[in-house]
């Protein structure tokens, strides 16, 4: 089983460059219907101290074989950032292989798993998308974009150039990627049991606007995992490392070693 990674440094391929680097090995895991393009900010900016990848989380419609996927890809050890459903790959990452985890970074998500509400409303959203001609994905829809992004990044018509850009990354996940990562959400369990056995270096942040993965629930995060600190990004909703990549940039930073 290979992940397939982004080719942002100009390099592409399945696997991680050989050879003697002091760059530390990150891994940067995005959210549902995003791809690379979401962490490219921090990959630009961390160039120097760590050698960023983004691997596809659009391939399978489980977290176990997700995380494996991306584990049979990565370096011996790593550092590991996740966003939303890219944190729920982290917490399954950990469940798999803690040891090859050198510090962990969890961005706008969740411990819990499904409740039933939310179970309920996501199996409409699928139902609704399968019944629907592919041709009519759409992904995200401008109306949904005040629940994802800051007001300070939307037009008038809810969209603007970081709308345009989650747009983008939907359609290019696609109609099938996006039912297999929703069935991969909801198959996810409960990883709160486990925080308190995290034992590496752990940064908790999430936009101070997120509708999506409100901020009590980084809060839980960072009060389960001993050490761990929460840090609230300023005009951002849902998605920080493109709402504010300087304050991204800087967390992460002081977040790796070097």
């Amino acid at each position: 089983m290979k992940a397939r990674f982004s080719a942002l440094d100009g390099h592409s391929g399945i696997a991680y460059r050989r050879g003697v680097s002091t760059r530390i090995p990150l891994l940067l895991l995005p959210g549902l219907l995003n791809d690379a393009r979401l962490w490219h900010h921090q990959v630009a900016a961390l160039a120097g101290i760590a050698e960023g990848r983004v691997p596809d989380l659009s391939l399978d419609d489980s977290m176990a074989a997700i995380a494996a996927r991306v584990l049979a890809a990565a370096p011996e050890r790593f550092a590991l950032a996740g966003l939303s459903m890219g944190g729920y790959v982290c917490f399954e990452i950990m469940r798999q292989a803690p040891e090859r985890v050198l510090r962990l970074a969890l961005f706008d998500t969740s411990a819990r798993a499904e409740a039933p509400e939310q179970e309920r409303r996501r199996r409409g959203l699928m139902s609704l998308t399968r019944s629907s001609a592919p041709d009519r994905f759409r992904g995200v829809t401008p109306r949904l974009m005040p629940q994802i992004l800051h007001p300070d990044h939307l037009d008038e018509g809810g969209g603007g150039e970081l709308g345009q850009l989650v747009t983008d990354m939907a359609m290019a996940v696609g109609r099938e990627g996006f039912l297999r990562q929703q069935t991969a959400i909801l198959g996810r369990p409960d990883s709160r049991p486990g925080l308190g056995a995290i034992r590496v270096p752990v940064l908790v942040a999430v936009g101070e606007a997120d509708a999506m993965t409100p901020p009590f629930l980084s809060e839980e995060i960072a009060a389960g995992i001993p050490g761990a600190a929460l840090h609230r990004v300023p005009r951002s909703g849902h998605l920080p490392p493109l709402e504010n990549p300087p304050v991204v940039n800087a967390l992460m930073r002081d977040w790796l070693p070097g």
